[in-house]
């Protein structure tokens, strides 16, 4: 039998439809959710807890004509699924597929790629902004849905700082959820619970504000007493003031289940002239009890299988641990051992495996919520009085502090050690989360080190040079299975590679956790008579010029490896000291991420169409033995 939401082409086809073929439909989209995770890991306690918001948005607006934002974007499914890509879904997050974030290139609903919090109010007012500028008479809504845990991001409050003056048709809808990817923290967070659990004064608004508005606003002493004392009732008895005093109608908090109600709302607000803030109060994982009883866990989880009973269990997944355990447990032992650690996070506790620090060392763990320039420069100032702060960021995200890692921190010369997980392709996420621009951000600040373990043994080593070193240390791994290489384990020095396997017919100097593939390639190649050594480079900066360009000039060809950007990456410092040790360097090939966002899929696919496989490795260095021009 076909379902109401096999039917939807489009949008519009929403609006004839009755409210309770809308329920209806509310329960078809999360069938397909369910589905979905069945096949893969995907984000799901989100997409669920905006099925009805999305309903309702589609049936309000129209967004061929008006404007949509989702605020990061991992909750957009519901949207896609309204507008024509229902066919295409089972494809979600597959090489070739649906990007699991908004994707211009997919549709015309989806304005901007995000994948980062923060930007969607600042986007919105710029689209309000141009529209009002270029076409005033087509009088169109700027919609942006930005969730409670996002909210609290600077460059929100900034753009809210700016709205009041860039349009009369501006929407923010506030998805309050209570949480973000973790419970979220801070006195934002206090602020929207007082709005949302206070039924005694919601119960009194009403009545209230209809007694307010009877008192009128003219000129004599007591009519002005009495315009004070309605500004302080207003103040006593409303919510949201500190919007309202932004220059934003407050609204709310309303149902975000409830789609007759948010409809209403939806064609209210459309009324309205001047920028409006929506409160909406939804719950994660909606209609789903495991995933509403435990967000966290369900955020993106694994694989599902469903069981006769209907009751859906998460597979096990592979019990190869990931490097983000290695380094997680590299933190609490690090902690246990030393006092004036600490570690700081922007919630991304669980993702970052912390849950055991925060749980053990409360007092020295630090979430400060989707905020990372905040966390670098408190991490910057704790270092500053003698303790050891560990940043623990994923490598996309650092980026938003880059100001601040700057600033506060290498320029100040201090201790602070940045751990930048997922550093390197990440995999079904995508363009807005692949890690591969931390080399060359990193290196270019004077006083900063950069490092990157070769293997799962390295990882520890380097975090305790980090937290011994005096001043600022990087260190980047991948969101992949950790590896451990059999070998005598040469210590962590400052600036020093490993030479693991050392051949006369060419190198493989590998900066990170493609080692174990070098080293598989080099066993290939032995088969077929040509002996190539194998160097783990650890140190991006400093450099082991010592080594590596004594390679480049010793040997007939060199191949640099690095999952990251080849634009100022490892290659280019390579081919910098080679060019200052004034070594010839046309014999050096450079394999790594080429200038060009690289698209979604499995981290082995990715890392095959880039040539670090085992066999692109294996192809390019047999190129070069033959003398025949390689890429």
């Amino acid at each position: 039998m076909t379902t109401l939401l096999e039917t939807i082409r489009d949008p519009a086809d929403l609006r004839g439809m009755t409210l309770p073929q809308l329920e209806q439909l509310a329960g078809e989209i999360r069938e397909v959710l369910c589905g979905l995770i069945a096949c893969r890991s995907a984000h799901f306690a989100s997409n669920l807890g905006v099925v009805e918001l999305a309903i309702g948005l589609h049936q309000a607006f129209d967004f061929k004509r008006d404007r949509l934002i989702w605020d990061t974007g991992h909750q957009i499914y519901p949207h896609k699924l309204l507008t024509g890509r229902y066919e295409q879904f089972q494809s979600m997050r597959t090489k070739g597929g649906l990007m699991g974030y908004p994707n211009p290139a997919e549709s015309e609903y989806d304005l901007f790629m995000t994948g980062h919090a923060g930007a969607s109010v600042s986007t919105a007012l710029g689209l309000a902004s141009g529209d009002a500028f270029l076409r005033p008479e087509e009088n169109r809504h700027t919609v942006a849905v930005i969730g409670d845990g996002a909210f609290p991001s600077g460059v929100v409050f900034e753009a809210l700082n700016n709205g009041r003056r860039q349009s009369k048709k501006l929407l923010v809808i506030l998805n309050d959820n209570r949480m973000s990817i973790c419970p979220p923290v801070g006195s934002v967070s206090d602020y929207l619970d007082r709005l949302r659990m206070n039924p005694a004064y919601a119960g009194l608004k009403g009545e209230i504000a209809k007694m307010l508005n009877r008192v009128p606003l003219l000129g004599d002493p007591a009519e002005r007493f009495l315009v004070q004392l309605k500004e302080a009732a207003k103040a006593g008895l409303s919510g949201g003031m500190m919007f309202e005093d932004m220059g934003f109608r407050y609204i709310g908090p309303i149902d975000g289940h409830n789609i007759g109600l948010l409809r209403k709302y939806f064609k209210m607000v459309q009324r309205i002239d001047g920028p409006v803030l929506l409160h909406v109060v939804t719950e994660k994982g909606h209609g789903f009890h495991p995933a509403a009883a435990d967000p966290v866990t369900y955020h993106a989880p694994p694989q599902f299988e469903r069981q006769q009973d209907k009751y859906v269990i998460a597979k096990k997944g592979p019990s190869a641990p990931a490097y983000t355990n290695v380094a997680s447990q590299a933190i609490f032992d690090q902690m246990r051992a030393n006092p004036k650690v600490t570690v700081l996070t922007a919630a991304m506790c669980q993702g970052n495996k912390l849950e055991k620090v925060r749980e053990e060392f409360p007092d020295r763990f630090f979430d400060t919520g989707i905020c990372e320039a905040h966390t670098v420069a408190f991490a910057a100032g704790q270092a500053k009085v003698g303790m050891r702060p560990i940043v623990d960021i994923y490598s996309t995200f650092m980026q938003r502090a880059y100001d601040h890692i700057f600033q506060e921190v290498a320029l100040q010369n201090l201790p602070v050690t940045f751990m930048m997980d997922r550093g390197g392709l990440a995999g079904p996420d995508g363009p807005t989360h692949h890690g591969v621009f931390d080399f060359g951000y990193m290196r270019v600040f004077p006083n900063m080190v950069l490092m990157a373990p070769g293997d799962a043994a390295d990882l520890p080593a380097m975090l305790d040079f980090a937290l011994k070193f005096d001043g600022p240390c990087s260190l980047r791994y991948p969101k992949a299975s950790a590896v451990t290489i059999e070998r005598e384990q040469a210590p962590i020095e400052l600036g020093r590679s490993e030479t693991i396997r050392t051949g006369a017919d060419g190198c493989i100097v590998v900066c990170g956790a493609l080692v174990r593939r070098a080293l598989e390639a080099s066993d290939r190649l032995r088969e077929e008579g040509l002996d190539v050594g194998v160097i783990n480079a650890r140190f991006l900066k400093p450099l082991d010029t010592e080594v590596i360009v004594g390679a480049i000039r010793d040997l007939p060809w060199v191949v640099t490896m690095e999952e990251a950007s080849l634009m100022g990456g490892f290659g280019s410092a390579v081919l910098e000291a080679a060019a200052d040790a004034g070594v010839d360097a046309s014999r050096v090939r450079r394999l790594g991420i080429p200038d060009h966002y690289v698209e979604h899929g499995e981290r082995d696919e990715l890392l095959a169409d880039l040539s670090m496989d085992v066999p692109g490795i294996v192809a390019t260095c047999q190129r070069l033995a033959a003398g025949i021009p390689t890429r």
